[in-house]
């Protein structure tokens, strides 16, 4: 997953009017805060050896996962919007 991807569907997300057809619920919105967190800031207090590269492979699976729950929820809607924001996220 790009980090493109992930920002194009951060902006979508942001996006979303509160009387729009596509409403993630609570548990959603959570996920999509979790994963913004752990892509954007990463983990809180936690000092890394610095042998490997940790915080980048978390960021990464922070962005797939952000993108893909994203895609779940607008394939979900099946609205001609939706389907554009796939589209805009997938060619970004």
């Amino acid at each position: 997953m790009s980090k493109s991807q992930f920002e194009k569907a951060v902006a979508i997300v942001q996006g979303l009017p509160k009387d729009g057809p596509i409403q993630p619920s609570q548990d959603e919105q959570l996920f999509f805060y979790k994963y913004y967190k752990q892509a954007t800031i990463g983990d809180v207090n936690v000092s890394r050896p610095g042998l490997l590269d940790f915080t980048g492979k978390a960021n990464e699976e922070a962005y797939k996962q952000y993108v893909d729950k994203l895609i779940e929820i607008l394939n979900k809607a099946g609205t001609d919007e939706a389907k554009a924001q796939i589209a805009e996220i997938e060619a970004a």
